[in-house]
């Protein structure tokens, strides 16, 4: 997937090193996400009151599908406390250090809700309600071998509890609380043509 590339200079110069260093950091953070959409990268130099020069600011936004963007920007403080004399490069470093880790800690997090939602597709069973208690927020599933599990109204993903009855399809994933197996991920069953069971 190719990466928009986005980048700003104020109050500094834009020179043919410093944009080649960005945009070269870009490509590494592709690599680490191919599914990068857009990076946007601003340098902001700017002054103190008594106009001596401080390093500059460099702000980093990532766009990443399904997921708000990922912004690196830390203030010239970081640099000053971490270098002796930072300059553009130093700050440039810094900040794609921490934009690298970012991204990999984002693409690991995805990585794992994937495979936990793999996990319970393989885990998730059909079943039907027996019975439902209205007035305290529960109910039992029939599960296919005939027993019955516990689930509450939180636990529901799709459809409206209240309109639960006997014989609703539901699918279900099965857990252990504390008092025994459980229902948890409750969903009205999907039938063929697309309708949803009622």
């Amino acid at each position: 997937m190719q990466t928009a590339v986005e980048i700003a200079f104020h109050n500094c110069e834009a020179t043919e090193a410093v944009e080649k260093d960005i945009r070269a950091r870009i490509d590494k953070l592709a690599r680490i996400f191919d599914r990068l959409l857009n990076c946007r990268v601003r340098v902001d130099q700017r002054n103190d009151n008594g106009q001596h020069r401080i390093p500059p600011v460099v702000r980093i936004e990532m766009s990443v599908p399904g997921h708000r963007n990922l912004i690196v920007s830390h203030e010239a403080e970081h640099l000053q406390r971490r270098f002796a004399t930072p300059d553009i490069h130093n700050a440039i470093h810094e900040a794609f250090r921490i934009a690298e880790r970012r991204l990999t800690a984002f693409k690991e997090q995805l990585r794992d809700h994937t495979s936990e939602l793999a996990h319970e597709a393989v885990h998730e069973y059909p079943g039907e309600v027996a019975e439902i208690v209205r007035d305290r927020d529960f109910g039992f599933v029939v599960t296919k071998e005939g027993g019955l599990l516990y689930f509450h109204r939180n636990s529901v993903l799709n459809g409206d509890f209240d309109t639960f009855g006997p014989g609703t399809e539901v699918t279900y994933v099965e857990e252990m609380g504390d008092t025994g197996p459980t229902a948890k991920k409750v969903r009205l069953r999907s039938r063929a043509g697309g309708q949803t069971a009622q």
